[in-house]
């Protein structure tokens, strides 16, 4: 059986926070502001994860008014998404996204983010597709306010059983 789910999320630019995409610190002089690390990529991929297993999002399962998750990696919380779906009998087949950025040009790092995620989603690289838009000075993406992330994944779920 396969199931599909679709991530989205969005955080505001602000000075005084690094900017972490796909768990790279990107150079720019503001980043996201939240309270983990506000890596809306991996926030996005989470709530695509979860979406397909038919799980609580991300707000549920690490709300924000927790101290635990105050500061922390998102990589982290993807990799406990990770034991969720393992402890489900899910396994990533793909995933493609898209985040939506007026600047910083993000594809110098987007190669760093892939071996990120492939290594904590247990998958090749080439499993893993990052795209990088801007929306060409519309909205608050486009008046650099904010960036956010799209995710789509499918997973697989694999049998209870050895020999069905």
């Amino acid at each position: 059986m396969f199931r599909v789910g679709i991530g989205y999320d969005m955080h505001r630019l602000a000075e005084g926070y690094p900017l972490v995409l796909g768990g790279v610190t990107v150079p720019h002089p503001m980043g996201l502001e939240g309270h983990s690390d506000a890596d809306v990529l991996i926030h996005a991929i989470m709530d695509a994860l979860l979406g397909a297993m038919s799980h609580p999002d991300i707000g549920q399962l690490f709300p924000d008014n927790d101290p635990r998750y105050e500061d922390i990696s998102s990589l982290e919380l993807l990799g406990e998404v990770v034991r969720i779906m393992s402890e489900n009998n899910y396994q990533l087949i793909n995933m493609d996204s898209v985040i939506i950025a007026q600047q910083p040009k993000l594809a110098p790092h987007i190669s760093a983010m892939k071996e990120n995620l492939a290594r904590v989603l247990d998958v090749d690289s080439g499993d893993i597709n990052i795209k990088a838009t801007t929306n060409e000075g519309l909205d608050a993406m486009g008046r650099e306010e904010g960036i956010a992330a799209q995710a789509v994944t499918m997973l697989r779920k694999l049998s209870d059983c050895l020999y069905d």
